[in-house]
């Protein structure tokens, strides 16, 4: 044999048996830090291995309109004793002050509960509480609950105590909204004396100037009002309503169909000016004398004396008769006179006195007439004219007729 075949072979056999060496090495290496990492754990992050007794938290008194709901579990002690279990649910019970008298015994795990509940949800409530808690095996619950007399005044007595708490309450923003609806109040008289101060110069019609002082103020009372609506909190119900049906918008509006009827009318009327303040007209069978004239309707003082509010829509929509209009006015009376008199002589006469009496003018000329042939006289019938400013007609038609 070669002797270098010899040594090749030898030099292979010696790096394969080293590099059975090395392997076995770290195999070694790699099973004991296995079993150095299998009997020493190593905790978890944030896991604290103290561990803590917790305490039940303290059970809160509720209203008593609030259904209650029992805790999921209460507990004692790892081991909890039959009287560990009865005061624990004593001083539970006790400190919700939903029960009378309330008593808890427990017999091998078996808890009894006595007393009398105020209302069967509260009856309720105990029994889960006690099924709840640590090492009870069942819960006999022996609570009755508390029956209303047949006159129970008490729902009444809530109620008219809520009222009163309520009203209380609102009395600073009434009281506070009764300031500023008087102060919107003063501050449209004022703005509608200035209005008139102002409109003095401008606006000649007493009328007109009514009307627009009274359309000035208006806006600052609408003012105040809203101010009252929105301290009140009524503002935002008020547009919900509104604007979420039409309904309320129909109501109003043909609430306020004659309101602004009539409005428009006295506009038109103090344009038109058909009357002035203290003239004599009729409207229908109303005849008196202009007192006032506002946005709803005229004031007339009748000649008996009596005051008629007419609405100002009627006023527009009639005929109106002024008397006062025209300072100039026509009266006249008849006179009967026998069939055996002087008819011309009559005449003359009454001519004469109409032309020296003060009242009767000579422009137009007055007249006297046959006005027809009565039974037993002849009736002629007397025109003048007088000046109706200067004196009442009634008065200067009896003057003339002495």
């Amino acid at each position: 044999m070669n002797p270098q075949t010899v040594w090749s072979s030898s030099k292979n056999m010696l790096s394969l048996k080293t590099k059975r060496s090395c392997f076995q090495r770290w195999a070694r290496c790699g099973v004991g830090l296995l079993v150095i990492f299998l009997a020493c754990p190593i905790p978890l992050c944030g896991q604290d291995t103290d561990q803590q007794d917790e305490t039940p938290a303290a059970v809160q008194p509720a209203d008593a309109g609030e259904k209650p709901e029992a805790p999921e579990k209460v507990d004692v002690q790892p081991v909890a004793r039959d009287d560990q279990i009865a005061n624990r649910l004593q001083e539970i019970l006790e400190a919700t002050q939903w029960f009378s008298s309330p008593s808890v015994q427990v017999k091998n795990g078996v808890v009894f509960l006595g007393g009398q509940a105020a209302e069967q949800d509260y009856r309720r409530w105990a029994t889960e509480l006690a099924q709840n808690t640590q090492d009870v095996v069942a819960v006999v619950n022996r609570m009755t609950v508390r029956q209303r007399p047949l006159l129970d005044l008490s729902p009444a007595v809530a109620e008219l105590r809520d009222f009163a708490a309520g009203t209380i309450q609102i009395l600073p923003l009434l009281a506070i909204g009764i300031v500023i609806l008087l102060l919107s109040w003063w501050g449209a008289v004022g703005m509608r004396s200035f209005a008139e101060w102002g409109l003095q110069r401008r606006i000649g019609n007493p009328l007109l100037r009514n009307v627009v002082s009274n359309v000035l103020m208006l806006p600052v009372l609408l003012l105040g009002v809203y101010l009252v609506l929105r301290m009140s909190g009524l503002t935002q119900l008020a547009l919900t309503v509104l604007g979420g049906t039409g309904i309320a918008g129909l109501v109003v509006g043909i609430a306020f169909r004659d309101i602004a009827e009539n409005f428009l009318a006295s506009i038109l009327i103090s344009l038109r000016s058909p009357f002035r303040l203290g003239d004599q007209i009729q409207v229908d069978q109303y005849h008196g004398y202009v007192r006032r004239l506002s946005t709803r309707g005229t004031l007339l003082m009748t000649l008996d004396g009596n005051h008629v509010m007419i609405p100002n829509s009627i006023i527009y929509k009639s005929v109106v008769a002024n008397f006062t209009a025209n300072p100039n006015r026509r009266l006249h009376f008849t006179i009967g006179i026998g069939y055996d008199d002087s008819v011309a002589k009559v005449q003359e006469i009454i001519k004469r006195v109409l032309q020296e009496h003060p009242l009767v003018l000579d422009d137009p000329e007055p007249r006297v007439i046959v006005h027809e042939l009565g039974a037993a006289t002849v009736n002629i019938r007397v025109y003048f004219w007088i000046d109706a400013s200067r004196m009442n007609p009634e008065a200067a038609r009896s003057s003339v007729m002495r």
